[in-house]
């Protein structure tokens, strides 16, 4: 077992500036802690645009953010063990300096719109050429400030990891201040600039605090011998900091799957990622091993249940749910990793390991496991990983373990034969009945929680069955792409097919009942089913016109508004994700586009560059894009409605789909259109919900219109009216959007 209880005792007695040496120290590792996690969510700020506002942009940038963690920590072990300390400091103001050169941060040239595919690794690139050196630099002051601070010969440097909370409380300070104090009140330009100054402002006290130890002597440790590190040492740091590591990406990629990528969402698991460090790397932990481990089933049991399955009514809920469990098993494994850690002397070895295993965890959860699982299969695994952490989990033998685990994973294996081997589905009719023998795991689960190895053989268990079965749907196909997870189901009954990305249904094909042929124009069903808002949006601007002539449509889905088209009308799709387009392009799977709309074209793309990019003009715009139930926000600015105004005929109408379960968007919308002169109508479909009797969902609907008679001379259907901005709502901006207000504004009803 390693060691910190040593003294470091220099050769001559400390001169007197070494009395603020920690607070100097400390000071700097606040800073460069804080502006290496605000410039986390500022640049993958900019850069979501340019990528649809997908969510997976910030799993990807956490990838980037940790393999530059490792390249940082990489280098500060080698300046510690390789250079005096006088030249080490040297070194790192001179790769300071070089870094400063790169500044203030903008988008690197070459990236202006990412690949067809590869997009996550185009994605690095950019994130590499535009911040790379910084990032690494300041990624490398954590643990070369501490090497030094050990070197010192102050009397706390025998126990440097103290600094290490004042580098995670200035990350912790970074995230919490970035979306509420920075984000609303701070164009993303000057952002960039201050963000330069503070940069400035920490080389300065890098420079000080190098210069209290460049002139040290030789130093000589006495105390406890220093134990040698083991292989075995080192793969335990590694799993243990990469179980959180893959945690905090899959936990925050379910968080914003149905609200949106924002970085007040990305900070939350961030932060508390970085809290669970502050709270387990000191002599007194917030928090003991005994209750954290106490506390996890109550957590993890409801997310066993739950993280697998379809719509989640109880959102709110949910993230609380999560996040509490994330921050638990974030506890566990960072405690289990601090009782692990090595001597002083061995520090820069540690964070080296460490921040391997970090980037180890975040290349399985963002770039392995979407290119392997179909589904995010990686968040239970990783919560069934973190559970292998729990005291007593191994202490028993192996033939005892195995006779604990083996009567569940029975259960486990035959459930997976049932569904894989005799195609075992269930109907509608069971999922009472599934849902009654979930609540009974979880309960057994809680009554089981002193026994680790069976507890967490149940959790497996639940997750198996969850992710094996939906009651009332059978997969038929399941995709997954950079922009989301893709699932093609049909109803046990045989009677629709139905297309979901992430949790929210995108369309619906009736292919039963002899209702729909193939030489009959399927009819559109969902949101867009005759005589709903969006179709009445369609013939509102078709009649005011006496005819269409062009039509964009933004988001294709199964291509349902394809058989709105009529006659010789030119309709042009524009799509981000390309496997969206072989989805709604195979007739095997759906029919709108190769009967209604065999030779339209279909633009693979963000819209905002490929719109911007075509010469046509159109009669009406319609905004049907959607990540899950999120309308990517870079879609709803002032600098987006004004590219799509100027792809409208002169008397053309954008119309928006703006339905939603959690945030209100309408008030947002009215703000934009009343910002450019526009008026802006809206309805709300309140018909009697019959889905999922005939799958006609009901739907919210805006159009934009520079003139009431641009809509017709007659009144509009029932439902329709105009509406004026809400003071206190702004309009978003490319640089501006407040997801939180929308968001409360929903739920307060307002």
């Amino acid at each position: 077992m390693t060691t910190l209880d040593q003294t470091i005792v220099p050769a001559h007695i400390a001169p007197r500036s070494l009395r603020l040496a920690p607070w100097v120290y400390a000071f700097t590792l606040f800073l460069s802690a804080f502006l290496l996690f605000t410039v986390q969510p500022m640049f993958t700020k900019m850069v979501l645009p340019r990528l649809g506002g997908a969510p997976t942009v910030w799993s990807v940038a956490m990838v980037f953010f940790q393999a530059a963690l490792f390249s940082g920590y990489t280098y500060s072990h080698l300046i510690i063990r390789r250079l005096s300390l006088g030249v080490g400091a040297l070194v790192h103001l001179g790769v300071l300096a070089a870094a400063a050169a790169t500044l203030p941060i903008v988008i690197a040239q070459g990236f202006v719109s990412p690949p067809t595919d590869a997009v996550a690794f185009w994605l690095i690139g950019l994130l590499t050429a535009s911040i790379g050196l910084p990032f690494a630099a300041l990624s490398a002051s954590a643990p070369l400030l501490q090497g030094w601070f050990a070197a010192s010969g102050h009397a706390q440097a025998r126990n440097p990891y103290a600094l290490y909370a004042a580098s995670n409380l200035g990350s912790f300070a970074a995230l919490i201040a970035y979306p509420i104090l920075i984000e609303p009140f701070l164009p993303l330009r000057l952002q960039a600039r201050m963000w330069s100054i503070g940069f400035a402002v920490l080389a300065l006290l890098i420079a000080i605090a190098g210069l209290v130890v460049a002139r040290r002597p030789n130093l000589v440790a006495i105390g406890d011998a220093v134990t040698p590190l083991q292989a075995r040492d080192r793969l335990f740091w590694v799993a243990l900091a990469a179980i959180p590591a893959g945690l905090v990406i899959a936990v925050t990629s379910y968080v914003t799957t149905d609200l949106a990528s924002a970085p007040f969402l990305w900070v939350l698991p961030l932060a508390l990622y970085l809290l669970t460090f502050v709270a387990v790397f000191r002599d007194h932990p917030w928090l003991r091993q005994t209750t954290v481990a106490r506390l996890i089933p109550f957590s993890v049991a409801p997310l066993a249940v739950g993280i697998l399955g379809g719509q989640r009514p109880f959102w709110l809920t949910l993230v609380v749910v999560n996040l509490i469990a994330f921050a638990l098993l974030a506890l566990l494994c960072h405690g289990e990793l601090y009782r692990r850690r090595p001597a002083s002397t061995q520090l820069t070895e540690f964070y080296l390991w460490t921040s391997l295993g970090g980037a180890l965890g975040g290349v399985f959860a963002a770039l392995f496991a979407p290119h392997v699982f179909s589904v995010v299969y990686e968040y239970p695994i990783l919560i069934v990983a973190a559970l292998l952490v729990l005291p007593g989990v191994f202490a028993d033998t192996p033939r005892r373990i195995a006779a604990e685990a083996s009567p569940v994973l029975v259960i486990a294996l035959l459930a997976i034969v049932a569904r894989s081997v005799f195609d075992i589905h269930l109907p509608a009719t069971a999922e009472l009945p599934f849902q009654i023998v979930l609540v009974a795991l979880a309960a057994i689960m809680l009554v089981q929680r002193k026994r680790p190895v069976r507890f967490l053989t149940l959790v497996a268990l639940c997750f198996v069955l969850t992710g094996l079965w939906q009651p009332g749907f059978n997969r038929i196909e399941a995709v997954r792409s950079f922009f989301g997870v893709h699932q093609v189901v049909e109803t046990t009954d045989g009677r629709f097919r139905l297309l979901y990305n992430g949790t929210t249904l995108h369309g619906a094909e009736r292919i039963g009942d002899g209702t729909s042929a193939a030489n009959l124009a399927p009819e559109p069903l969902t949101y867009y089913y005759f005589g709903g808002p969006i179709s009445e949006s369609i013939d509102l601007v078709r009649s005011a016109r006496g005819g269409l002539s062009h039509v964009a449509v933004v988001g294709l889905g199964t291509g349902s508004l394809a058989c709105h088209k009529r006659g010789n009308e030119q309709w042009a799709f524009f799509e981000i994700d390309p496997a969206v387009v072989r989805i709604a392009r195979d007739p095997q799977l759906f029919n709108f586009i190769s009967v209604c709309a065999p030779d339209s074209p279909i633009v693979v793309g963000d819209a905002r560059l490929t719109l911007a990019a075509s010469t046509q003009r159109y009669d009406v715009i319609i905004l049907d894009a959607f990540s899950s139930d999120v309308i990517p926000v870079h879609l709803l600015t002032r600098e987006a409605l004004a590219g799509y105004l100027t792809r409208l005929q002169d008397r053309g109408v954008l119309v928006m789909h703006i339905s939603n379960r959690y945030m209100e968007l309408g008030s947002v919308i009215a703000a934009l259109g009343a910002a450019q002169g526009l008026r802006t109508f809206i309805k709300l479909d309140h018909r009697p919900q019959s889905s999922p009797f005939d799958f006609k969902t009901n739907a919210q609907v805006v159009i934009l219109a520079r003139q009431r008679r641009d809509l017709g001379k007659g009144s509009l259907p029932p439902g329709w009216h105009e509406i004026e901005p809400e003071p206190g709502v702004p309009m978003w901006t490319d640089d501006y959007s407040n997801v939180l207000g929308a968001i409360l504004r929903k739920q307060l009803g307002k």
